[in-house]
């Protein structure tokens, strides 16, 4: 293990955690960026990230590439709500539940903080929207919650990441595409 690894991973996760937090705030949800990811510093998750790490990407595509599977991932969706994986049940009738209200906005909060880590100067208004839309593993979402992400991030586009990120919008949002907030 490469302690530039060790410290890079760390530091990679503090900054997606921090960038989470602030817009779970400006979101209304301060409490769920409080608690957010915190599995990643969990031995499960944390080592095969260090193992992996780059800076560039998430660790967890890198081992998925060379093992076919992340011990990490799979332990990660198990334990953190905000995953719509989570959420997917296979012996279901419907098998993408409708998320929460409150984990739908930290999903939103996660996707464009991890978005903002990865890019670095690269992001831009549109990144997050460019990667939630060549998606491969979609299908795994309840159509109501791909549907308002799709345009939360497309709004975001348009009206920028101040524009999106407040309480008012994300409720009109969720009621629009899912229905009453649970």
């Amino acid at each position: 293990m490469k302690l530039k690894n060790f410290f890079g991973h760390l530091n990679t996760i503090n900054k997606h955690r921090f960038y989470v937090f602030k817009y779970s705030i400006k979101s209304g949800i301060p409490f769920r960026g409080l608690m957010h990811d915190l599995s990643k510093y969990s031995i499960e998750e944390f080592f095969e990230g260090v193992k992996y790490y780059n800076g560039n990407f998430s660790p967890i595509s890198t081992c998925k590439k060379q093992n076919g599977y992340s011990k990490a991932w799979l332990h990660h969706i198990g334990r953190n709500k905000h995953h719509f994986e989570y959420w997917y049940d296979f012996n279901s009738p419907v098998k993408a539940a409708v998320m929460p209200y409150k984990y739908v906005v930290e999903l939103i909060c996660d996707n464009i903080a991890a978005s903002k880590v990865y890019l670095k100067d690269k992001w831009k208004n549109d990144s997050v929207f460019n990667y939630f839309s060549r998606r491969k593993d979609l299908s795994y979402i309840n159509p109501k919650i791909y549907n308002m992400l799709i345009n939360v991030y497309s709004d975001m586009i348009k009206i920028g990441i101040n524009g999106i990120l407040n309480k008012k919008y994300l409720k009109k949002m969720y009621t629009k595409y899912v229905g009453k907030i649970s």
